[in-house]
């Protein structure tokens, strides 16, 4: 790949401002560039319904249920009953999987002389807690379900993981540091759908129910799980969500992301906006609620996703069935809202559009007359472990039989990176623009400070340096970051020889001991920081940290995953550079193309040096510092655990003929790539795994 080397001084990097400036700039682009492709091929009915069902697969992978769970045996248990003038009301669970318990409680109104509507109400996030104990956020939303009771529905109203009687886990990635949950394709989003899913199995298996009009609705949280299950679930006929989705630009531009726990996305492996997920409800009844002021489900927003939306439903020629509620207010559970839902029920569930909705939203009991479990917690409880065992995972690695069957492994991992981890590397990464920043010839050697773009947007720094006697060039030592002696010293030699121009650098300060390190004198040191590090570095504060990893995450992507194209642009970008920026003395002997690669990486860098080899021309060599042997334990790559691990990694980066050396006090993790490599002994491969010193 080409790039035109630009000789001019241009203006440097100027430190973290400049990374969250750039930062938001990408993010912007990355969200406009998705909402702009969102449902834009679809011009016809039949361009619709022709990829529905794909998109409802897709969906279903993206919450962890495609291949779908078992449905076993509900063992769906009443622990208690009580009742009112207008309707009674049982505490109830059943298991969604075996171990998954769901509590809630069922509303059913008295004098039913034949199977009435059922709405399945989905709570949003509302902790009931006394003394230590937790009696369900179904405690907090009982008004609701009482109110759909005397108004002629039976009402199951469900807890949520999170917050139910067994408190289960919301906030991985949120507060809790899991970012295996983006390795293994987990979201609790999923959890919640499958609940909805079996509480419908539920819901028909009772008399009372009219097994052909089934509602969803929910707040907040519960909102979203009402998108979840009406999307999914076409036996819903009604849905409602309030105040449970809006579109990207808000929560990756805007900040709502950051007011929100993993309850309420998809591991977005296709890259979708979410107007996708609300169009698969068409053409069934669908009311979206909303407040005009909610800052976590801003208005703007919900009004493009109904806009864009309402082109599905007029393909069906369904115009009135997409309802848009706005009431004043903001983040609020309000009457007008609680109104409309029930009113659109009744036009939908009942079909009885004039009936009048009297009654106001009541709480009738105590939270101790609904709690489900009342003599303790089940011990073969998984809800507080379901982010465990919930995705399907990949098999331990065996060792393969031949070339024949360890090909076959190895196109199926790669084709899986490509599809399911890396689908949102750019498609057009755009020419690299490569500059030079400064370059300076002192104390015996040459440095050149180079920036290119790894993508539209995304500027990045390569570092060079290479002795003043330099005459061909015939290794390239690339460091990627900090971690290792010899990309350290190129680091102060460079703080050194640019003591007077520091701004020109971006460049952390690392060991004075390092920097008596040797170089060769034929070997040119490239050191490279992707994105988020160096002199793109953004705000350092743990919560920024976690939201803009959060962000990447909700638009298909992780940081780790970008960074490993950026470690693959910008070993693109030294092949491209003239032979000039190698050699001052005869530069005609010097070709970046020719010269052997060596690549170096640290501890938290060593898994994207590994991934970027795969998909470049192989390197001479890779030198690798105490790498996780896990993606359970080191950088999420989106969804990977489902198909492969580090290990096979290594072992596939082995195959090329790479020099692999691991420097790890742990060598027992590292058995399989070594055996891979002696049972297929492929020519020039070697796996050196041992604690050497850096």
């Amino acid at each position: 790949m080409n790039a035109t080397f630009l000789l001019a001084l241009v203006l440097p990097l100027a430190g973290q401002a400049d990374g969250d400036r750039m930062l938001a700039d990408y993010f912007r682009t990355e969200t406009r560039g998705l909402a702009k492709r969102c449902l834009a091929d679809v011009h016809s009915l039949e361009d619709w319904t022709s990829r529905r069902a794909g998109l409802r697969r897709q969906l279903a992978e993206m919450l962890g249920l495609d291949p779908p769970p078992e449905r076993s045996d509900l063992r769906a248990a009443v622990t208690g009953k009580h009742e009112t003038d207008w309707f009674t009301v049982e505490n109830l669970h059943f298991q969604s999987r075996p171990g998954l318990y769901v509590t809630g409680n069922l509303y059913v109104p008295k004098g039913l002389d034949k199977p009435a509507p059922a709405v399945l109400y989905v709570c949003g996030h509302a902790q009931v807690k006394k003394n230590g104990v937790s009696y369900g956020n179904k405690v907090h939303y009982q008004h609701h379900a009482g109110w759909f009771a005397r108004n002629g529905y039976v009402c199951l109203v469900i807890d949520t993981l999170q917050l139910g009687e067994i408190e289960g886990l919301h906030h991985g990635t949120y507060r809790e540091r899991m970012w295996w949950w983006n390795a293994r394709g987990y979201t609790p989003a999923g959890v919640e759908a499958w609940n909805c899913v079996r509480a419908l199995d539920y819901l028909q298996s009772r008399p009372e129910v009219d097994r052909e009009r089934l509602g969803v609705t929910g707040r907040s949280g519960g909102g979203a799980y009402s998108w979840w299950a009406a999307a999914l679930d076409e036996r819903v006929k009604a849905a409602a969500p309030v105040a449970g989705i809006t579109d990207l630009e808000n929560h990756v531009v805007d900040g709502c992301v950051e007011g929100h726990c993993d309850c309420m996305f998809m591991v977005n492996t296709y890259r979708w906006d979410y107007p996708e997920v609300a169009a698969l409800i068409a053409p069934r009844a669908l009311l979206i609620a909303n407040t005009d002021s909610d800052p976590i489900f801003p208005l703007d927003g919900v009004e493009r996703l109904h806009a864009k939306v309402r082109n599905i439903y007029r393909l069906h020629g369904a115009d009135e069935r997409l309802g848009l509620q706005i009431s004043p207010g903001g983040h609020q559970d309000t009457q007008e809202l609680q109104v409309a839902v029930s009113r659109w029920f009744n036009r939908f569930l009942k079909e009885d559009a004039e009936a009048r909705v009297e009654q106001t939203g009541i709480a009738y009991f105590a939270p101790e007359e609904l709690q489900v479990f009342r003599d303790g917690l089940p011990s073969d409880q998984i809800n507080t472990r379901i982010q465990e065992d919930f995705a399907s995972l990949a098999a331990s690695p065996r060792l393969p039989e031949s070339q024949q069957q360890w090909a076959g492994w190895r196109d199926a991992w790669m084709t899986a990176l490509a599809e399911k981890c890396f689908r949102g590397w750019p498609d057009e990464p755009g020419p690299f623009n490569v500059a030079e920043v400064a370059s300076i010839e002192q104390k015996g050697g040459v440095a050149r400070v180079c920036e290119f773009d790894s993508q539209p947007g995304v500027r990045l720094r390569l570092y060079l340096y290479h002795d003043a006697r330099l005459k061909e060039a015939t290794r390239i030592r690339f460091s990627i970051g900090v971690d290792d002696t010899v990309g350290r010293a190129t680091v102060a030699r460079l703080r050194d020889m640019f003591a007077d121009r520091p701004q020109v650098l971006g460049l952390p300060e690392v060991s004075v001991e390092a920097a008596g390190a040797d170089l060769p004198q034929d070997t040119v040191s490239a050191v490279f920081f992707p994105r988020g590090t160096g002199a793109t570095a953004w705000n350092p504060e743990e919560k920024k940290q976690t939201q803009n990893r959060r962000r990447f995450m909700l638009l298909g992507q992780t940081l780790a995953g970008m960074q490993i194209w950026d470690v693959r642009r910008a070993l693109q970008a030294v092949r491209s550079l003239p032979s000039t920026a190698f050699a001052r003395q005869d530069p005609a002997k010097s070709s970046p193309d020719k010269a052997q690669i060596d690549i170096h990486a640290g501890a938290s860098m060593s898994v994207p040096a590994l991934y970027a080899t795969l998909f470049e021309p192989a390197p001479t060599s890779l030198t690798l510092f105490d790498p996780p042997t896990s993606h359970a334990d080191g950088p999420d790559l989106l969804n990977v655990l489902r198909f492969l691990d580090v290990p096979q990694a290594v072992a596939m980066a082995a195959e090329r003929g790479v020099v692999i050396q691991i420097t790890t006090p742990d060598t027992e993790r590292w058995r399989y790539p070594a055996a891979v490599i002696e049972r297929l002994r492929w020519p020039g491969a070697m796996l050196t795994v041992g604690a050497n010193p850096m």
